[in-house]
């Protein structure tokens, strides 16, 4: 059944979102306060590469899905998805963005009408913070006047085997109905729902899957570092290791981690069991100081590589292959490949940076000049440092031309010149 959607938040949560919902047959109209994002979404341009533009010049051709910055242009929905983000200020989780989009929605809640929140958020949120703010904007009760719930967002931006339609989708809701009317929303669109007793068990769960992913790559960035000083090949260890086929997963070792999760998310389970249990939580803490410092690690291996080749960071040509945080994807929020390059700026370097991926728009420190990846500026360059590794660079190119190259990513053959990270 076709409902009047509101998405407050076109981000890379939000517009696959919007549009997936709009392609079910939804009237969506994109709430976001960024001007330029919704300019470039009313003229076909997509700025996530999820959503493709051919699928956007549909949806709005077919006039199934509106982005505005207006508040005016926002009438009364059936279903409203808050899908801003959620930083840290000052190592505390900052609900914020949360907090004035449903100051944006309360003036439109009616009675019936669904309220969903997606951002991460710590335990407790949808029914301690939102219920209650927007009891208090609207005069309607969440659960006996309109439904309320949260589903935890599970987008892994640039992946091509599970899509947002695809892949398992948590839904909660304060009572029975809310639950029913939440999960009927996301069955119209997606493959799979999975209902779970209560928002706090969504929100749990959310932050229990990406604390799980920070704390195994921080253990393995540590083995990573250590096997460096023990001469072992780590990622030769790694791939024995996963040929057992029960009891292990594989991570690998990297500059850090990055994104919209890692960085933030297992902080906002710590902070909460700090501030209502006057606990700490040891295992984030930990990873939290390994991961941070893998960027500064980078540093000092490169540097230590320029060395023995009698060469120094402080004026030596670098060529960086990669910004944003993950392959596949041009994602730069929190990415560590920007921490390492603002290293060696710092330490004196010339740097050359190429990806695929990363809008040429994107704001970079003016010293860095954006190449292409060619067999002069492979040879050229004293040091190549592959911090992304997107499927689109030659990595037999890269490997026959350069001179030195410090591979972070695990995709070239250890040698003379190729040092892994």
């Amino acid at each position: 059944m076709s409902s009047d959607v509101i998405v407050a938040g076109l981000g890379y949560v939000g517009l696959p979102l919007a549009i997936l919902a709009a392609e079910a047959g939804h009237a969506v109209t994109g709430y976001d306060l960024d001007v330029g994002r919704v300019k470039r979404l009313l003229s076909g341009e997509s700025y996530v590469e999820d959503v493709a533009d051919e699928r956007l010049a549909m949806t709005l051709s077919c006039g199934r899905f509106r982005p505005t910055v207006a508040e005016v242009d926002l009438g009364s929905f059936d279903v409203a998805v808050i899908a801003v983000q959620t930083p840290l200020r000052d190592g505390a989780p900052d609900l914020s963005y949360v907090e004035s989009a449903i100051r944006v929605l309360a003036p439109h809640l009616r009675q019936g009408a669904t309220v969903i929140l997606e951002s991460t958020v710590y335990p407790g949120t949808t029914e301690e913070f939102a219920g209650p703010l927007l009891a208090e904007l609207s005069g309607l009760r969440p659960g006996p006047d309109f439904r309320l719930g949260f589903s935890p967002e599970r987008i892994d931006p640039g992946n091509r085997t599970w899509s947002l339609e695809s892949t398992p989708k948590l839904v909660s809701g304060v009572d029975e109905e809310s639950l029913a009317a939440v999960r009927a929303f996301y069955d119209s669109f997606v493959e799979q729902t999975v209902p779970v007793a209560a928002p706090k068990v969504a929100e749990l769960a959310k932050l229990i899957e990406n604390t799980f992913r920070h704390v195994n790559i921080a253990l393995t960035n540590e083995i990573g570092m250590l096997a460096a000083e023990l001469g072992i090949d780590v990622w030769a260890a790694i791939d024995a290791a996963s040929t057992k086929p029960f009891g292990f997963m594989p991570f690998v070792p990297g500059p850090g981690v990055g994104g919209h999760c890692l960085p933030v998310d297992p902080v906002y389970l710590s902070w909460r069991v700090h501030r209502q249990l006057g606990k700490r939580f040891r295992f984030v803490e930990l990873a939290n100081d390994i991961n941070d410092r893998m960027p500064q690690y980078v540093l000092q291996r490169l540097s230590a590589g320029l060395n023995t080749r009698r060469k120094c960071v402080n004026g030596a040509r670098v060529l960086a292959l990669g910004m944003a945080y993950k392959r596949g994807t041009g994602d730069i929020r929190q990415s560590p490949a920007l921490a390492v390059i603002d290293g060696l700026l710092a330490m004196g370097a010339q740097v050359r940076v190429a990806d695929p991926h990363v809008i040429e728009e994107t704001p970079v420190d003016h010293r860095v000049v954006r190449v292409e990846v060619t067999a002069a500026e492979l040879a050229q360059a004293d040091a190549v440092l592959i911090l992304t590794d997107h499927d689109e660079f030659d990595y037999q190119v890269v490997a026959e031309k350069s001179g030195y190259v410090l591979d972070c990513r695990g995709r070239l053959a250890a040698g003379s010149v190729i040092e892994l990270l």
